[in-house]
């Protein structure tokens, strides 16, 4: 393996990889509950839904258009003096959950408002004429109608965040793109490089399968 890979150190490497798995699940949990919230927020707000408001809708409409339509990287700089002010410095793994988060919750809120407008609005109208009241449309229906949805989009979201995690390395985030970016490309180790994108797909496979495997189980119809 030495005469391979000359230049990886392996303790370096899966310390790497528990960053990224870290900044990824953290992220991904936080990304899931922002993310859920804006896309009922969304859902429920349009035209001839529960809470129905134009403003409100429009408002957080356009928070979630500006918020995930820019680049990634761009974002983590626009982010700098807030994660600063909250977790007290640029570096490491911390200090890109905020960039992570806020660059994937609006994306996922999307998918969460697209799930919500498949389900057969007979659905929702059955419930309410039964007297069910919002909390228990939002939860028994809305959200359990579209759960196998709802879990194909946060595997979607959490695969996307990998590649986030790998960008924020650029700005010393720490995780697999630090390491292949300082300690591989800037210092011309190609073994390196390779070894930490091969670790990254096989983190995206691995989350992809167990993403799938969920989403059939629980998937009925």
């Amino acid at each position: 393996m030495h005469n391979l890979f000359p230049n990886v150190d392996w303790t370096a490497m899966g310390q790497a990889v528990w960053e990224t798995l870290y900044m990824t699940i953290i992220s991904a949990a936080a990304t899931f509950v922002l993310g859920l919230l804006l896309g009922l927020l969304l859902f429920m707000t349009s035209k001839d839904n529960l809470w129905e408001n134009k403003a409100v809708n429009k408002v957080i409409g356009a928070f979630v258009n500006i918020f995930r339509s820019i680049p990634f990287i761009i974002l983590i700089i626009l982010l700098i003096p807030f994660t600063k002010l909250l977790v007290g410095t640029m570096l490491g793994v911390n200090a890109a959950l905020p960039a992570l988060i806020i660059g994937a919750a609006p994306f996922y809120g999307r998918l969460v408002e697209i799930a919500l407008r498949e389900i057969d609005k007979g659905v929702v109208e059955a419930a309410k004429a039964m007297g069910a009241t919002t909390s228990t449309i939002i939860f028994k229906v809305l959200i359990l109608e579209s759960l196998p949805a709802l879990v194909s989009g946060i595997t979607v979201t959490t695969i996307a965040l990998v590649g986030y995690t790998a960008m924020a390395g650029v700005v010393g985030a720490g995780g697999l793109g630090t390491l292949a970016y300082l300690e591989g490309f800037q210092r011309s180790n190609n073994d390196i490089t390779f070894v930490a994108t091969v670790l990254v797909l096989i983190i995206v496979f691995i989350m992809q399968w167990i993403g799938d495997m969920i989403t059939t189980r629980i998937d009925k119809r």
